[in-house]
């Protein structure tokens, strides 16, 4: 058995944290100061963890490296087994051209290029975070703006601000998947806060963009669709958050916004030729002109509904009922922990659960989208094949960094860090997404960061006497702002429309809107700490 220490360094809390703060600050310093690849900072990170945990700690070889195993295991599933099988459905519709229908059905719904950026950046965009993630909506619909015509520049940093309010949901829920399991706390609630919190972020990206693309005329002139389309994203997730699923939360969400665009007048408005002429570069793609067959439009789109019908279906109390009896838990071995209170820690068992899964639901939307699109077996094998060779290396990092967040977990590095950071005391509600946007910013991921600080933000709550659900919560919700100024989406973005090396002039454009959203976040946090706004909270 090994026994969690809180200060083991000198018997100092002070140097303790100190110490355990040292896999952290290896990984940023990597990633921000030296930009080593992520999956060699990961590595570098779970290295320094275990050396932390063996040597300051007197946490066994054994038990280190079982820890560090179960991390990696449930990197890999269900959070990379949903990754995998999102984008394999993605890549299938590239495949057949449906993609290429659906981008067209996009430049048809409105010629104005601020109703265009809404419909691609935003409520796309959050599709495609929600099946998929990791960069792949801001190099998709960066890619799809420039076809319309917008100026390579304007094109990425519409596609990096917009990709914020849906991202603490996105990959089916994966960042608030990872922070209930590193936490210990109850999915459900979990889901539930950052519902109240990245909502009102939807509220205010809309009208970001349709200023970042025109301007003040743009926010004269568009507002009202702007405002209707956050107000039906912000309803729809807090909903699927609260009361269905916060898998479905970001689908739901886009289709919602969508919708909402479609059902304003002022959508179909034909653009001011002013308009257009300081916006647009007049490159637009002569093949948004090609007018595809309704029965092609309708198999484009019918990917994304079987995956919302499944986990529809899924969320049926009997059927829900049915697949949680698939799940299975396991004493994981040559691991036993206690805190230092002599409890138990969850990470001594391992929950599998076979069928009840985003992945699993994923893969079976996946298939019946081969049916559908007409992809033979044999090729979406390949295509299943190809997207895990193309998504190695963040395999390597997704694991090695869950494993590093377990190895901290496990061995009390994360609970010393919790305890010395909860002196801040009242400020902590303050700090706390300020947290997870330093932690997004440098590993491009929300779920990376959930792993490496949820645990550390609920040790905190509970030393200053917060709310755990709300810190945790946090956590995700300012991580979010992040996503735009990490280096990783700088250069998925840059790449993705010829800007190579100019990732620079991109943060400096965005950077203003990251700190000034934090800001917003980090209110909203402090609101929902105190009486002025915890009736918000569940």
């Amino acid at each position: 058995m090994y026994v969690q220490e809180l200060q083991p360094v000198a018997d100092s809390l002070g140097l303790s944290a100190l110490v355990a703060t040292l896999p952290l600050v290896i990984v940023l310093v990597l990633l921000g100061g030296v930009r080593l690849k992520a999956h060699l900072a990961g590595l570098a990170g779970l290295l320094a963890a275990a050396l932390v945990a063996c040597l300051a700690y007197g946490m066994p070889v054994g038990q280190t490296l079982s820890g560090a195993a179960q991390g990696a295991a449930f990197g890999l599933f269900p959070i990379l087994w949903i990754v995998v099988n999102a984008l394999w459905v993605y890549r299938m519709t590239v495949r057949t051209r449906h993609f290429d229908v659906l981008r067209r059905s996009f430049g048809r719904l409105s010629d104005d290029p601020r109703i265009q950026a809404l419909v691609v950046a935003f409520c796309f965009g959050a599709l495609l975070e929600a099946l998929a993630g990791f960069g792949a909506p801001v190099a998709i619909c960066s890619v799809m703006l420039v076809a319309l015509g917008f100026d390579p520049v304007r094109a990425a940093v519409v596609a990096l601000v917009a990709n914020t309010a849906p991202v603490a949901f996105g990959a089916m829920g994966t960042p608030v998947v990872t922070l209930a399991q590193v936490t210990g706390l109850p999915l459900d609630t979990v889901a539930s806060v950052v519902g109240r919190q990245t909502p009102l972020l939807a509220l205010v990206v809309p009208l970001v963009l349709v200023g970042l693309v025109d301007g003040r005329r743009g926010l004269r002139e568009t507002w009202v669709p702007a405002l209707a389309c956050g107000t039906a994203f912000a309803v729809a997730q807090f909903a699927a958050a609260n009361y269905a699923s916060a898998q479905l939360a970001d689908i739901g969400a886009a289709l919602a916004g969508a919708a909402a665009l479609a059902a304003v007048p002022h959508t179909r408005v034909p653009a001011p030729e002013a308009v257009r002429a300081s916006v647009l570069t007049g490159t637009r793609s002569e093949e948004l002109d090609e007018r595809d067959p309704r029965a092609e439009v309708v198999r484009a789109y019918t990917p994304y509904a079987l995956i919302v019908v499944i986990f529809s279906v899924a969320q049926i109390p009997a059927v829900k009922d049915r697949l949680a009896q698939t799940t299975r838990t396991y004493d994981w071995p040559f691991l036993d922990v206690v805190d230092p209170d002599g409890n138990p820690v969850g990470g001594n068992l391992f929950t599998w659960p076979v069928v009840a899964t985003g992945g699993t639901l994923v893969l079976l939307a996946g298939i019946g989208t081969a049916a559908v699109l007409g992809v033979h077996a044999r090729v979406a094998l390949r295509e299943w094949a190809a997207t895990v060779y193309e998504l190695r290396y963040a395999i390597l990092t997704v694991t090695s960094v869950l494993a590093l967040a377990y190895v901290m977990n496990l061995s009390g590095q994360a609970a010393t860090i919790g305890h010395f950071v909860a002196a801040a005391g009242a400020g902590l509600a303050f700090l706390s997404p300020v947290l997870g946007w330093f932690g997004v910013a440098v590993s491009g991921s929300d779920t990376s960061a959930n792993a490496l600080f949820g645990s550390l933000q609920v040790t905190a709550a509970r030393e200053s006497g917060l709310s755990p659900e709300l810190l945790a919560a946090a956590n995700s919700s300012g991580g979010v702002l992040g996503k735009m100024i990490s280096p990783q989406n700088l250069t998925i973005a840059c790449a993705a429309v010829g800007l190579a090396g100019r990732e620079g002039d991109l943060l400096r454009k965005v950077l203003p809107w990251s700190l000034g959203l934090l800001l917003v976040m980090c209110l909203i946090v402090v609101g929902q700490s105190s009486p002025v706004l915890d009736w918000m909270l569940p």
